[in-house]
């Protein structure tokens, strides 16, 4: 596709990714871009670059523009390899006079590239840099995802340009938020929050108060993957102030996967009883879903109720493996509840308990296990269990004390 002009003299060259399926084991089923951004001025600026077998599309839409050796600067926001990947090639093509980068930017790219003889230019946070008629600050956002991150904004355009933030995983041939279906636009955006932020959430939370103090007028964030918002700016950033905090929605998760059915009819009984409490709830089971989409839901969801038997006197490996993708991202303000059969042993409510105490979920039964398959009396104390999860959620949304259950691992 052709170069898209965001502002005068301000345009979007990257690529479109219409291909890759899997991003580090979080599912891209839409794809992704890889955005790069040009500033035409007294100094051409080059805002990032694009993942290695991209760097021929990034020149084609440079080209189209300008002479690529016109350019004067290239600004690196973040070093992963998704956006810098072609860098080593575009610096020897371009031979520019800056690489602007941060701090932790510039050690980054040391320690990727090995290229001590650079032009490195390396910026401080408020940090303001003229390139003729417009003018770059730049905003340190370490650890949002990595230690060299930040943003970059354009005073004149009161353009944000800002890195992986703000974006999302999503192949699209329109530039533009209000271009896109909003719904699929904002369910991308949660489940890029929810698979690659989640864990930074305070530090997200201090950013957006950084730059709510700032007061910077922004008409457009500029993200390194997906659409550019120019429309529904208030909403994603009304977004990120929920999400950041893991404001959950009222209703409840049942996560689980089953061995001979025994869990799955658990879960059911389960569901039964938070229905009766007038409790909103999915049930996911792990053998069909894909683990980051279960964590696009974990995000907002209020109740965590995880079923699986045991195996081997462990978990089931889907479970073991969900719990240690979960328990890497963070998630809080949760309660938690685990279930699950068993025939001889019964150690998988335990580990589960356990893995959701250290993620500080809110432990609020001491779990319930089933030998073998489930009787009548044991799907009514299934039922039982729903409503009483019911009941503590409701407790809970109200902001009354719950405490976990001790004794429980």
């Amino acid at each position: 596709m052709k170069p898209i002009e965001l502002a005068k003299n301000v345009y979007w060259v990257g690529a479109i990714d219409w291909l890759t399926r899997d991003f580090h084991g979080y599912s891209t089923n839409r794809g992704t871009t890889y955005n790069a951004y040009l500033i035409i001025d007294e100094k051409v600026t080059l805002i990032d670059t694009v993942k290695k077998p991209y760097r021929n599309e990034l020149m084609h839409h440079i080209r189209s523009i300008i002479d690529p050796a016109k350019i004067d600067y290239i600004v690196v926001n973040h070093v992963e390899m998704d956006h810098s990947g072609s860098l080593p090639e575009v610096v020897k093509e371009i031979n520019p006079e800056k690489i602007i980068c941060s701090k932790m930017g510039q050690k980054a790219l040391l320690k990727h590239f090995h290229q001590e003889d650079w032009p490195y230019h390396v910026v401080s946070p408020g940090e303001e840099l003229s390139l003729g008629e417009k003018t770059l600050s730049f905003l340190e956002t370490r650890m949002l995802h990595w230690p060299d991150s930040m943003f970059t904004y354009v005073k004149e355009d009161q353009i944000l340009f800002s890195s992986d933030a703000f974006g999302e995983h999503l192949a699209t041939s329109e530039r533009f938020d209000d271009e896109v279906n909003l719904d699929v636009l904002m369910h991308e955006s949660t489940k890029y929050y929810a698979n690659i932020l989640t864990l930074y959430s305070p530090l997200v939370k201090k950013l957006l108060a950084k730059v709510a103090e700032m007061d910077l007028p922004i008409k457009m964030i500029a993200p390194d993957h997906g659409v550019v918002w120019r429309s529904h700016i208030d909403k994603i950033l009304e977004a990120y102030g929920r999400w950041c905090v893991h404001e959950g929605k009222g209703n409840a998760l049942i996560i689980y996967d089953t061995m001979w059915d025994s869990t799955r009819l658990m879960a059911k009984g389960i569901a039964e009883g938070l229905q009766e409490q007038g409790i909103p709830y999915k049930m996911i089971n792990l053998q069909v879903n894909h683990r980051s989409d279960v964590m696009t839901d974990v995000l907002e969801a209020s109740a965590i109720i995880l079923g699986c038997p045991t195996l081997n006197n462990g978990m089931l490996p889907r479970m073991a493996g969900f719990l240690m993708y979960m328990r890497g991202l963070r998630p809080t303000n949760k309660i938690g509840v685990a279930f699950g059969s068993y025939g001889w042993s019964g150690e998988a409510v335990k580990l589960m308990n356990k893995a959701m105490t250290e993620m500080k979920f809110t432990i609020c039964h001491p779990g319930l296990k089933v030998q073998y398959v489930p009787e009548e009396t044991d799907l009514t104390e299934c039922i039982q269990l729903g409503n009483t999860i019911g009941k503590t959620l409701q407790d809970f949304l109200a902001g009354k004390e719950i405490n976990s259950v001790e004794d429980i691992i």
